[in-house]
């Protein structure tokens, strides 16, 4: 008598149909695989993107703690160049004032030493460059003399111009002559002016 175990034979194909996987699970194996590789590209994406974020927020602190560092150091520059420009000005106007301060000492000397004998002076004024001389002399030679001594001393300008003589009588010292004259100043000490191109030497 055969005997068949037909109970091992049916174990064995339900062990065997347990491992087979339907085309409907790999393919959501498959799904389930790419989102969450997605998810994970994605959470690294973020990280990374918030760590450059942060490196930004730490640059762009930096960068504003610069800034103003140089917009101090910029206005102290400016401070110090306004400065050096008003000390410039007082220097260059120290400098006029030493030169305008010669010259009139210079002037009333020049006029002292051109006086001839027999000529006083009763009014000096200036505007500018010139001068009005007024005064009296004893006769109109002694006039001429005091122009042509005013003409060679290098402070005046040629020619050194007559404005008005007139004769009077005064009851203390007699017949005089009553005269006025206008010189131009010309400071030897002064820097000359830069010739022009046109300029002959």
């Amino acid at each position: 008598m055969i005997r068949i175990n037909l109970l091992a034979v049916e174990r064995s194909k339900a062990k065997k149909a347990r491992f087979v996987i339907s085309p409907a699970l790999r393919v959501t194996i498959g799904a389930s695989l790419i989102l969450i590789a997605t998810i994970l590209g994605i959470g690294w994406w973020f990280m990374s993107l918030r760590e450059q974020s942060a490196q930004l927020d730490v640059d762009i602190a930096n960068a504003e703690g610069e800034t103003a560092k140089l917009r101090t150091v910029l206005a102290q520059v400016q401070k110090f160049e306004a400065r050096k420009a008003q000390l410039t000005q007082r220097v260059t106007l120290i400098e006029q004032l030493r030169r305008g301060q010669s010259a009139p000492v210079h002037v009333l000397d020049e006029i002292s030493k051109s006086l001839p004998d027999r000529v006083w002076l009763n009014e000096l004024k200036q505007t500018g460059q010139d001068f009005t001389i007024s005064g009296f002399a004893a006769s109109m030679p002694t006039v001429a003399d005091f122009v042509a001594n005013l003409e060679a001393t290098p402070w005046f300008k040629r020619p050194v111009e007559l404005l008005d003589s007139q004769e009077q009588t005064e009851a203390k010292a007699g017949e005089l002559v009553r005269f006025s004259l206008r010189a131009v100043l010309n400071d030897p000490e002064a820097p000359a002016a830069p010739a022009g191109r046109g300029a002959k030497p």
